[in-house]
């Protein structure tokens, strides 16, 4: 045998085949983003199927022994123009036709084509084997290498299958109604479509609309759809004839074809199918085998907006030339499928010093005790980000697909930048929301990501002190002038949106009358007016005194009306101010306030510090209000109204956080109870089980009663106390997932409780210990400097995109996704996420 048959051989035992199940690094090195495209491609460890860039190998060999690597490159091939004529070539690329990823009409996410070469490569000489080698090798070795060579090869990667979830979003259901729906004898006929004129033909019985028609496939109504967001679309009248007949379905008409139509269920609330639709047509004359299309369908609709993504004429400065910059701390993300959310956020996190510090300056001693698995290592895989980011070995023009990669051009605007992929797979794992490829909303991947980073250091530096103060809330009773000071831990600011205080209020009344007129008249909406906010106007209304008027005063033992102001008690080192853009309606329909607000490059926040207690000021008695009575006046579970609670739970707010909601307002109705959700949805323990006043313990709880162990011991393992998992399991009534939850929301409460090295609680008992410290926040003047922003377009948070602009040297840098440019006109009215630095004299 030859010198590498028998290496071969001796490692043999450490060389497996992939099984359903495995997980196979392969396009992405663990420790950074090298892929088999890279130069020096990437090596796939053929035992744990982890995959090394060509830096990072050495480490894993010398940390493991493992020989045998799977190398793999990947060359992307000369994309040439093809000759009409020519009778071979790639065919044209495809525009999508479906609304839909990873199947056959959908969106293509992996459309370059590139030519592959792998080879087995044995350390620590990296020597290589190929499949020709093999030949020549003794059976067993040709087998089982040949086997794990074409395994690895077939295996979908982890990182392609979280990207690419095959998702059709044309997936329709046949309408429950189709079968036996109803159909008048009304002696309707529809009219087809009239060739000679601009349009189909078709228009509105009610406003004349000659677009979005529909027809009741009940009575053949043709009315127009429903009005869109930004007021274009329909005037309404196809669903207002649903909801005075209760007459179900409805056809596009211009999207009929004899493949089909748009067929959409009012009751049912979705697209659907109807398999009779030939003969529903024919009832009112219309011969669907000879009809034509003559507008987009909804999907058409979709993937047209979808198609537009990159662009954003607003958001990046339209009518001026971006520059195009590079180097490290300039590079672009790549957006996995609406992920620009997280890009944006992680971009300004990595400018901060503790970020940088925590990850990035320290990352050869971080990837050195990463675990056997790094790809599931929490530390690790932000150093991995927080190094692809501030390196600048990522930051360079991307090639244009259609160029010889020999050829010279001419940089463009997109990166090759990094794909985040392994990371956004580690932080949304578990998640019911950034586990998903949906759209996010930016502040709230900010504080789950806040929350990840608190978990993870527990013990050593925590860069998330950066953003951490103290919130004083004073509450003073009007009855009694008796006050009550309670401080809370927070990260973002979340500055109201004042609406009466438009500078431009006559304005926005003309545009309100110009858009009723348009409406009323079936003519196309007016541009929309934006409503201009004083920076100002925002911060008083932060800080001007609440009204409470169900006040429980402690101080004359019954209900009240009391005031409460918020106050900073402490200032930290990079203040975040979210604009509180999105609201609801008065249908309770979330919607985005378009407002602009003169937001300032300096903020002097001193005045908004708190002063605790003032001299001679009594505070109001520390006494529990009385708990809800029965009739029988016994102390029992709170009566709640159901349908109240019912209704809130509709509405898609957790079960415990609406039982509460009744409970705090006393059974008062549903407007009392959505009052104090909305009041309250930033409580830590907005969702925790209600704890009736007096009662130490959660409903069906007591304090004697027994946890599980294995509950326990899960909560143990992640670095808690014994002492520690037994109180968030009691608060939970020993549900483990909530437990988990509860006991991450309320760390400071428990840094009382010392944890020593095996995992259980020391000292004495719970009375004999010092009162806790509080959490530890930094503080200093509350003066501060903005230094980056993030910005929104779109409707609401589940859709739409998401921008951020940087400071760096001086000048102002707009990260779209993998475009890195020079900002022009940074469009600082308009953002949604604020981040300002103390300026230190």
């Amino acid at each position: 045998m030859t010198e590498v048959s028998e290496i071969l051989m001796s490692v043999l035992s450490t060389i497996r085949v992939p099984r359903p199940g495995d997980r196979v690094h392969k396009d992405e090195c663990a420790f950074s983003f090298a892929s088999p495209e890279s130069e020096g491609g990437l090596y796939v460890c053929m035992n744990s199927f982890l995959g090394y860039g060509s830096t990072h190998v050495d480490r894993h060999h010398a940390k493991t022994g493992q020989r045998a690597y799977l190398h793999i490159t990947r060359t992307r091939k000369t994309q040439k123009e093809e000759d009409p004529n020519a009778g071979s070539g790639d065919p044209p690329k495809k525009k999508p036709t479906r609304l839909a990823i990873g199947i056959e009409g959908g969106f293509d996410v992996d459309q370059e084509q590139y030519e592959e070469e792998v080879k087995v490569v044995l350390f620590p000489d990296r020597q290589e084997v190929t499949s020709d080698d093999l030949a020549s090798m003794p059976d067993v070795v040709r087998e089982r290498v040949s086997l794990s060579m074409a395994g690895l090869q077939a295996a979908d990667s982890v990182s392609h299958a979280l990207q690419v979830q095959q998702w059709d979003g044309e997936v329709r259901q046949e309408s429950k109604y189709a079968a036996e729906l109803k159909q008048l004898d009304n002696g309707v006929k529809i009219p087809p479509r009239c060739s000679y004129l601009s349009f189909s033909g078709w228009k509105c019985e009610v406003c004349d609309l000659q677009e979005n028609i529909w027809m009741n496939l009940t009575d053949g109504k043709v009315l127009c759809g429903r009005r869109y967001f930004d007021g274009s679309g329909g005037n309404n009248h196809a669903l207002l004839h649903y909801q005075q007949t209760g007459y179900p379905l409805a056809v596009k008409l211009g999207t009929i074809t004899p493949d089909g139509a748009d067929v959409y269920s009012y009751d049912e609330d979705d697209m659907v199918l109807d398999s009779k639709l030939p003969e529903h047509l024919s009832h009112f004359g219309i011969d669907m085998m000879t009809m034509e299309k003559t507008e987009r369908t909804m999907t058409e609709l979709e993937i047209a907006v979808n198609q537009r993504v990159g662009e954003w004429e607003v958001i990046q400065e339209s009518g001026t030339t971006l520059r195009p910059m590079w180097g490290p701390g300039l590079t672009g993300m790549k957006n996995l499928g609406n992920s620009c959310y997280l890009n944006s956020v992680m971009q300004v996190l990595f400018t901060i010093p503790d970020f940088q510090t925590k990850y990035v300056s320290n990352i050869d001693k971080v990837f050195a005790e990463a675990p056997s698995d790094p790809t599931q290592d929490f530390k690790t895989q932000v150093a991995k980000l927080g190094y692809g980011l501030l390196s600048g070995e990522y930051s360079k023009p991307a090639p244009d697909p259609g160029d010889d990669p020999s050829a010279s051009t001419e940089p463009r605007g997109d990166q090759v930048g990094i794909a985040p992929r392994m990371f956004k797979a580690l932080v949304g794992r578990g998640h019911p929301e950034f586990s998903t490829n949906r759209q996010q909303d930016a502040q709230e991947f900010l504080l789950h990501f806040i929350n990840m980073v608190e978990r993870n250091c527990r013990s050593g530096m925590n860069p998330s002190e950066a953003f951490r103060f103290l919130v004083e809330e004073k509450i003073v009773c009007q009855q009694s002038q008796k006050a009550k000071y309670t401080q809370r831990v927070d990260y973002i600011v979340q500055l109201p949106v004042p609406m009466d205080q438009a500078t431009n209020m006559e304005e926005l009344q003309e545009a309100e009358r110009r858009r009723d007129e348009a409406e009323s008249s079936g003519a196309p909406p007016p541009a929309v007016t934006r409503a201009q906010i004083p920076f100002a106007a925002c911060l008083a209304a932060l800080s001007e005194p609440e009204t409470l008027t169900d006040f429980w005063s402690s101080a004359v033992q019954a209900k009240t009306t009391a005031t409460k102001t918020t106050r900073f008690a402490s200032f930290p080192d990079h203040l975040v101010i979210q604009i509180k853009k999105f609201t609801f309606g008065l249908d309770w329909v979330p919607k985005k306030l378009d407002v602009s607000i003169d937001v300032p490059d300096t903020l002097d926040l001193s005045a908004l510090r708190a002063m605790g207690q003032q001299p001679g000021e009594e505070l109001l008695p520390e006494v529990a209000p009385p708990p809800l009575m029965t009739p029988d006046v016994e102390v029992k579970a709170p009566v709640l109204d159901d349908s109240t609670v019912s209704q809130l739970c509709e509405m898609g707010f957790p079960l415990e956080a609406c039982r509460k909601a009744v409970y705090y307002t006393g059974n008062t109705g549903i407007d009392a109870a959505m009052n104090w959700v909305m009041g309250h949805m930033d409580d830590p323990d907005f969702s925790a089980p209600l704890v009736l006043p007096g009662s130490s313990s959660a409903p069906g709880t007591t304090p004697t009663e027994s946890v599980p162990e294995e509950h326990l011991a899960t909560i143990v393992s992640m670095g808690f106390s014994r002492d520690q998992a037994t109180r968030a399991l009691r608060a939970t009534n020993n549900v483990l997932e909530r437990a988990v939850d509860w006991i991450f929301s309320h760390l400071d409460d428990l840094e009382s409780m010392d944890v020593s090295e095996g995992g259980r609680s020391e000292g004495g008992s719970e009375a004999s210990r010092e009162p806790p410290p509080g959490p530890r926040v930094r503080d200093g003047p509350g003066k501060y400097e903005l230094f980056a922003f993030i910005s929104h377009m779109g409707s609401s948070t589940m859709c739409g995109h998401y921008v951020c602009h940087i400071k760096k040297d001086h000048q102002w840098v707009i990260f779209n996704d993998q475009k890195v440019c020079a900002s022009e006109k940074p469009p600082k009215d308009l953002g949604y996420l604020y981040f300002y630095r103390r300026v230190v004299e």
